[in-house]
């Protein structure tokens, strides 16, 4: 005997009572997922900060943090929330930020990864974000102090401490010392 497993909504996630756990939504399925660490939140946060200051001082857009969500399919929904992200101001609807998810991917979208990520795990969503239509994705990696930069999927860049990231077209003009995000 099959049975059928009802599949979650955006909108019923978004009505989902806070609580311990932070929850993303994969094709109508809850995804429970447990609270970051120590490292990969002064990592998130770094990052997050140096993005949001050049981004801000430029008048590019706006920046996001960890837990905002964005939809990235719908009929099944999918919903992500990367450890930071940028949405450039001309894809702003005119009426404002939305107070629900973002109806849309990011322009950039930067996944720290966790002691407890698997490699196909992150993979998955390098894979979600840049077929929902995210230009630049970032994979910063504590453990191995490398950023894996992904245009697409067959142009991927990995960095080390010795490199500089930088925005490319997506932020136009912004860089940071990949030492410096794991300082």
């Amino acid at each position: 005997m099959v049975v059928a497993t009802k599949l979650m909504t955006a909108d019923e996630l978004l009505r989902l009572p806070r609580g311990r756990y932070r929850y993303e939504l994969v094709k109508g399925e809850l995804i429970q997922m447990t609270p970051a660490g120590a490292r990969h939140g002064v990592v998130a946060l770094k990052i997050g900060a140096r993005l949001e200051a050049f981004v801000e001082s430029k008048q590019l857009g706006v920046v996001c943090a960890a837990e905002t969500g964005f939809v990235l399919a719908y009929d099944p929904d999918t919903v992500r929330a990367p450890d930071a992200a940028f949405i450039s101001k001309a894809r702003i609807p005119k009426e404002g930020m939305p107070e629900a998810y973002w109806p849309l991917a990011p322009d950039l979208a930067v996944e720290v990864v966790s002691p407890r990520d698997t490699a196909s795990e992150v993979q998955t969503k390098v894979v979600e974000w840049i077929n929902a239509g995210t230009r630049l994705v970032w994979v910063v990696d504590p453990k191995t102090q490398t950023v894996t930069v992904y245009h697409s999927l067959a142009e991927v860049r990995v960095l080390t401490v010795n490199d500089m990231l930088d925005g490319a077209d997506v932020v136009p003009g912004f860089e940071s010392a990949v030492k410096e995000i794991f300082a």
